[in-house]
């Protein structure tokens, strides 16, 4: 069957690549599941593991099979596969699988303290972008036919889920934490879907990014009742000074030197989420003892996250359902632009670098396959 692969470490190298059909056999213990591949949803790290910046193949391989958000039909299930997940019915996998580390061996893969790390179409394990992959079951996330046509965002939704989660979790050491006020700093498909978890969850939104209005994006986060606010406009302490003090802020710019910003204007027992990879060598000047004073007489957070466990993929499910009766269709006008077959692989990577207007890249792998 066809995939799309790269030969990690040599830049622009993505190409089709013939591979075995998996068996269900492949898993142990009776915990397979066969899974026909519908969309495959493509960002960022896909384009920088074909420029050759990262990525790994498996042992044994001089390819890797790249995509990472999927969503797909199963086909087929072994004999210990819960009864939640059957043939016909929608799935999406996690990304990150176990190590060694003691996280991993009690599901928490994404806290792994190892330097190694195993992640489906990034690191040193296969992806998506095919026609069917096996999984076990351990790892399969069911989602309802009402998400059949923006299930696909199940996994970018994943990272907002996390981020938040992990705000009321950090906070429960208050006994009680009610935030009122969330700012999400970038409005790229991260932010979107950071400001729609914040929104699910009865905050106060405001959406700071470069962009000037008129700007799609901008007209999505006001349609779920957010402000949003250029940064060509307004600073960040003119936008608190105005809409704050922020109880929750959540950045996920890619631009470092914000950080420090938003560090300055969160409010007391406040939390600052931090979710951008940022590779570079960006240096700031910052108002150091101002920032430290705050903290620490504001009993403020800074905490970093990355990928995604079991319970965020679930609460993730929840939010999408919950999504498309509070805002239906707002979940759909993300998917701006399909790329049809796995063959089309050169215009999807074109798609990623050059359509500055794009939110959500995705393949249809499978015709027809959401309805």
């Amino acid at each position: 069957m066809k995939a799309i692969a790269v030969h990690p470490g040599k830049p622009g190298s993505i190409h089709l690549e013939d591979i075995e059909r998996p068996s269900i056999d492949a898993i142990p213990d009776g915990r397979g599941v066969r899974v026909q591949v519908l969309r495959v949803g493509v960002d960022g790290t896909d384009k920088e593991i074909n420029a050759g910046e990262y990525g790994a193949a498996p042992p044994g391989d001089d390819y890797l099979v790249i995509g990472h958000e999927n969503f797909g039909r199963v086909l087929e299930v072994g004999p210990n596969v819960p009864d939640t997940i059957r043939p016909g019915g929608y799935v999406v996998a996690s990304v990150r699988r176990p190590d060694s580390s003691i996280y991993g061996q009690i599901g928490l893969q994404d806290f792994t303290t190892e330097d190694v790390y195993y992640e489906r179409g990034i690191n040193l394990l296969h992806g998506y972008l095919t026609e069917e992959y096996v999984e076990d079951s351990t790892f399969v996330f069911p989602l309802p036919g009402t998400l059949s046509k923006v299930g696909v965002l199940l996994e970018p939704t994943t990272i907002a889920e996390k981020g938040i989660n992990h705000a009321f979790e950090i906070q429960r050491r208050l006994k009680v934490w009610q935030p009122r006020r969330a700012c999400i700093l970038g409005s790229g498909t991260i932010g979107l879907l950071m400001a729609l978890a914040a929104r699910l969850r009865g905050l106060e939104l405001t959406v700071f990014s470069l962009p000037q209005k008129p700007y799609r994006n901008a007209g999505l986060l006001e349609e779920l009742g957010g402000v949003y606010i250029s940064s060509s406009e307004l600073s960040l302490a003119q936008v608190s000074a105005a809409r704050g003090p922020f109880d929750l802020i959540m950045d996920a710019t890619g631009f470092s030197p914000i950080v420090w910003e938003a560090a300055e204007v969160l409010g007391k027992n406040g939390v600052l989420v931090l979710s951008s990879i940022t590779g570079g060598d960006r240096k700031a000047e910052i108002n150091s003892d101002r920032i430290n004073q705050s903290f620490v007489l504001g009993n403020k957070v800074m905490v970093g996250t990355v990928n995604a466990s079991p319970a965020d993929f679930r609460s993730g499910v929840d939010d999408l359902i919950k999504s498309e009766a509070l805002f239906p269709g707002w979940l759909s006008q993300l998917l701006t632009t399909p790329i049809h077959g796995l063959e089309n692989y050169d215009e999807m990577i074109r798609a990623l670098t050059e359509d500055h207007d794009t939110i959500k890249v995705y393949v249809e792998v499978a015709e027809n396959g959401t309805g």
